[in-house]
């Protein structure tokens, strides 16, 4: 009974005229930036968080919401139309989406993709209303000791499911862990690694390095491809309805990508990528039908399945950050930035002391969800059209929109100066193969690792034995050695790199 009432106050706050303006805002935007290619929710969301500032924060973080799963389902739309993955987790959708428009089968792919991520965007909504109060319980039994040991966990979790190298992903975390501690001590007020530079005895700036290296880095990647690379394949899109024999395939599809999503997305590290990649190999061991397409050549299966899962994991994500404050993947990172800013402390606290914000952003959701469906599938054609912008001409405006964002946040040149420089070491990493991914998670849980390590240790006078000796945080720690211990075994390793490789 409760949750129904939770949810009515929910949607009381998500229906005003406001707020359902900017869920719609953060639809459109999201969706319109994630359809460039190389630009996904990551980049989108550190680029339009600015915009943000000013907002309540209930119509803030609704926003923020809507620009992740807009960014999320614009990805797929370049995927399956000119055979570039707007995002990482729509990769594998280029696979079987753009041989469909090849074969003229356009409407359908992007039907698919977006009823899949409809469904799954849903049923992953309704899992985190419906497993959030029971979480918040839980997680008002963790001290100072349990946190540290869940944020090791979570941090070695972003490792484990990172692509590439488990290396260079530990360097990432630790480079995250060592920019996070740039600033002033909070316990001794001395100024720490800030090279006698003024400017960073406040710290880096969040939003400056995920701007950097996610938003710029991606921009310059892309500015040095040879512009003949990008050939733009326009796909006929009339007939958007799949056919019955679709419907045949492709609903089963859905349901087993929502699930596997759905349980990823709550991982740490885990998120929509991984969801992607695993409900796509999972389909692959599925026998195909009698006269069904091969996977490869435009098997409906292919799209539906990928598409499902990352919505579903873009949703579940949310649980561990609104009922922990431990944020499983790099957006999550950013939406703890964002909460930060509009002085929201994540973690249980949220829902008993502003369940106006909770529970409005969970059923905000459900609204965002179906004006992603009613305002993609018309405006096909716009977006195609924004695909055929020379590139010479619209990451300028990209650009310049971002440094406006930047110098808006604290009125000075250092901030944009300092984006610039993150922008090359962005692309720096974009060439070395490095996933910069882990190290926006090693830069937010940096500075809440050393409080709560701190605090632990003074609760217990300095004895580090408090990290075994309490059940809890010992069995996270535990869950953690064990994580690390398997993934480095060479057969998982090799089946873990097989993983995000497709033929």
């Amino acid at each position: 009974m409760d949750l129904y009432n939770n949810l009515a106050l929910g949607f009381g706050v998500a229906f005003t005229l406001q707020n359902l303006a900017y869920a719609f805002t953060g639809c459109l935007l999201g969706t319109l930036i994630g359809v460039l290619p190389g630009i996904g929710p990551l980049a989108t969301i550190a680029m339009l968080l600015p915009a943000t500032y000013a907002l309540p924060p209930v119509a803030a973080l609704i926003m923020l919401a809507g620009i992740y799963y807009g960014a999320q389902y614009g990805g797929s739309t370049t995927a399956i139309l000119v055979n570039l993955p707007g995002e990482s987790s729509s990769v594998v959708t280029v696979i079987d989406g753009y041989q469909m428009a090849r074969n003229g089968r356009a409407g359908p792919a992007l039907a698919a993709a977006g009823l899949g991520s409809f469904f799954a965007g849903c049923v992953g909504t309704l899992i985190l209303a419906a497993f959030a109060a029971p979480l918040t319980e839980l997680a008002f039994k963790f001290g100072p000791a349990e946190y540290f040991s869940l944020m090791i966990l979570g941090l070695i979790g972003a490792v484990v499911l990172a692509s590439g190298s488990l290396i260079k992903a530990v360097a990432m975390i630790v480079l995250g862990l060592l920019l996070g501690m740039v600033g002033t001590d909070v316990n001794s007020g001395v100024a720490r690694f800030s090279l006698d530079v003024p400017e960073l005895t406040d710290g880096i700036g969040f939003i400056v390095i995920a701007m950097g290296v996610f938003g710029y880095g991606e921009i310059i990647s892309n500015l040095s491809k040879n512009e003949n690379e990008r050939e733009v394949f326009t796909a006929s899109v009339s007939g958007l309805l799949p056919t019955k024999e679709d419907f045949r395939n492709m609903i089963p599809a859905i349901l087993r990508g929502t699930a596997l999503g759905s349980l990823l997305g709550i991982l740490p590290g885990g998120g929509a990528v991984m969801a992607a990649f695993a409900a796509y190999t999972l389909e692959k061991k599925t026998v195909l039908r009698p006269g069904e397409v091969p996977f490869g050549k435009g098997n409906i299966r292919g799209v539906a399945a990928p598409e499902a899962a990352n919505n579903a994991g873009a949703q579940t994500s949310f649980i561990p950050l609104l009922t922990l404050g431990i944020p499983p993947n790099a957006v999550m990172a950013l939406m703890v930035g964002a909460m930060t800013i509009h002085n929201i402390q994540p973690g249980p606290q949220v829902m008993t002391s502003n369940p106006e914000l909770f529970w409005g952003l969970i059923a905000s959701m459900w609204i965002g969800n179906l004006m992603l469906v009613i305002l993609n599938l018309p405006l096909i054609g716009i977006w195609i059209k924004l695909l055929t912008v020379p590139y010479r001409w619209l990451f300028p405006s990209i650009v310049l929109f971002c440094a406006i964002g930047v110098y808006s946040t604290n009125n000075t040149t250092f901030d944009i100066w300092m984006v610039a420089i993150f922008g090359c070491i962005g692309y720096i990493f974009i060439k070395l193969g490095t996933e910069p991914a882990p190290l926006l998670l090693g830069f937010i849980l940096g500075p809440m690792m050393e409080e709560y390590l701190r605090r632990a240790l003074l609760l217990s006078r300095g004895d580090w034995s408090v990290f075994i000796t309490r059940p809890l945080s010992a069995s996270l720690l535990l869950g953690a050695v064990i994580l690390l211990s398997i993934v480095f075994l060479p057969s998982i390793k090799a089946k873990r790199e097989e993983a995000f490789v497709e033929d």
